[in-house]
């Protein structure tokens, strides 16, 4: 579950057991923390917000994995296998050895958002350029950098925590 103790009933709990029938692991943890929940949720919220969703998704499961955040990948994973493709393409997009099949602009962008991730102040104007490349507008290039951040955020402390995929 995680490291800390969380307390054993919540206000945040209630939309978890309607929505899932159980409390994710995740909302155990920022029950010791509600007002920043709340102020994340609404940040991410917002990013997501501007974008596609599909590239939302893609974007963000690409940081996931490249902060080897076992949670979040899971999570976004499980999104795009029931939104977007069906299980063995997520595989492939996940483990990066199969064809997943995906163009050259999600290509690009899971490319770039991976190695936002990973190294943010490593990013060059050649890499933007990349994604200009492939049609994205500098609005729609922020739109990935912003998801990463927030995904950083998140996936971050859920590690730190030591909390578990539900």
């Amino acid at each position: 579950m995680t490291f800390l103790q969380t307390p054993g009933d919540d206000d945040l709990y209630r939309a978890d057991l309607d929505a899932n029938g159980y409390v994710a692991n995740y909302t155990k943890l920022f029950s010791l923390r509600p007002n920043v929940y709340s102020a994340w949720a609404g940040l991410n919220g917002a990013i997501k917000a501007g974008m596609d969703l599909r590239r939302y998704e893609l974007a963000t499961f690409a940081a996931a994995r490249a902060l080897k955040s076992s949670y979040c990948a899971l999570a976004h994973g499980k999104v795009l296998r029931d939104k977007f493709f069906d299980a063995s393409r997520v595989e492939a997009i996940a483990s990066g050895d199969g064809p997943a099949d995906l163009d050259p602009v999600d290509i690009a962008v899971m490319d770039f958002a991976g190695k936002v991730a990973r190294n943010a102040a490593g990013i060059t104007e050649a890499d933007v350029a990349v994604l200009r490349d492939h049609g994205l507008s500098d609005e729609d290039i922020f739109q990935v950098i912003l998801a990463v951040g927030a995904r950083c955020f998140f996936s971050t402390v859920l590690d730190a925590a030591g909390t578990q995929p539900d």
